[in-house]
């Protein structure tokens, strides 16, 4: 698996509770940029539409030597996922506060590109300040062990 985009904003923003691994239909030009390493899910999401999964607002840059065949940046592109995943995913989604958040875009074994989605429910202010005191604290119990050990 080669990672090329994380979406760490997610896990600040959102409660995940269910993973699902999905294929995107891309273009060549696409394909060639994301290879290079290039690409952005930090402000993307992803919806049901017409019984089909869309990726919507994901960055891709153009490619500089692609010419007439080059791809639009920021397009909507569609979702590779079996239907029971898609009614799965759009019954969970039309709960109050539930959105479909992309984690990661990689490669996978057989280089293909496939997104991580995440189903979250936002997480309010208070929660983002009680996991980020969580943390910290986590920080200073690690920190202090190894200065222990020195």
């Amino acid at each position: 698996m080669k990672s090329i985009s994380k979406n760490r904003k997610a896990w600040h923003d959102y409660h995940i509770e269910d993973k699902v691994e999905a294929g995107l239909v891309l273009k060549g030009s696409e394909v060639k940029t994301l290879r290079q390493g290039q690409g952005s899910i930090a402000e993307g999401y992803a919806l049901i539409r017409d019984n089909q999964a869309w990726l919507l607002n994901v960055y891709i840059p153009a490619l500089k030597h692609a010419s007439y065949m080059n791809h639009v940046e920021r397009r909507d592109r569609k979702l590779l996922l079996k239907q029971k995943e898609i009614e799965k995913l759009d019954a969970a989604t039309r709960q109050k506060g539930y959105t479909l958040v992309p984690l990661e875009l990689y490669f996978d074994d057989n280089n293909r590109v496939k997104i991580e989605l995440g189903l979250g429910k936002g997480k309010s202010s208070y929660d983002k300040r009680s996991s980020e005191k969580e943390k910290s604290a986590k920080r200073e119990v690690r920190e202090a062990k190894n200065a222990s050990r020195r």
